[in-house]
């Protein structure tokens, strides 16, 4: 359609032409009022917004068990996966205060597990009987989930054991 044709029919309407997509070929224009128009528009970017910067928590114990401890790893990379923020507190209870050295450790860990899905935004540091450290997801490209598995999968790890288990039948 013409644009003379396109504007004629806009003023008959009692609306506006608005040009949607300018680099297309041929230019993409819509009739439509433009103070509802940019109102939509606005509205889409607070909505983009608001969804970018939700703060999740993960709390570990100096004494985690391996099991528990992946729970907690697969449930925190599904927070990053989603690009959220995430972070990990470790709470230390009586006597463990003696052991910092070990809740650094776990923090160690959790860091180097969660390196593929999240940057460091904030080192972990000693606040009173607890370590925090805030995790911020990498961009979506560059994101790899080593510890989720998805329904009947079988972990890398878990095969090797399964090896040796039967090698130990064998014998």
């Amino acid at each position: 359609m013409k644009l003379q044709d396109a504007l004629r029919k806009a003023q008959s309407l009692g609306m506006d032409l608005v040009e949607v997509a300018p680099n297309a070929a041929p230019p993409v224009c819509r009739i439509v009022d433009f103070g509802k128009f940019r109102y939509e528009l606005s509205k889409q970017e607070k909505d983009k917004k608001q969804n970018t910067s939700k703060l999740k928590e993960i709390k570990f114990r100096v004494n985690i068990d391996e099991h528990d401890y992946l729970t907690k790893i697969r449930r925190g990379e599904q927070f990053l996966d989603k690009g959220n923020k995430l972070k990990v507190q470790l709470q230390f209870r009586g006597r463990e205060m003696a052991h910092k050295d070990l809740g650094e450790a776990v923090m160690r860990r959790v860091k180097e597990d969660l390196s593929t899905m999240a940057a460091v935004e904030m080192e972990p540091k000693q606040i009173g009987k607890s370590i925090n450290m805030t995790l911020s997801p990498l961009p979506a490209a560059k994101r790899k989930r080593r510890f989720s598995l998805a329904e009947n999968d079988v972990d890398e790890g878990d095969e090797a054991h399964e090896d040796e288990d039967r090698d130990e039948d064998e014998e």
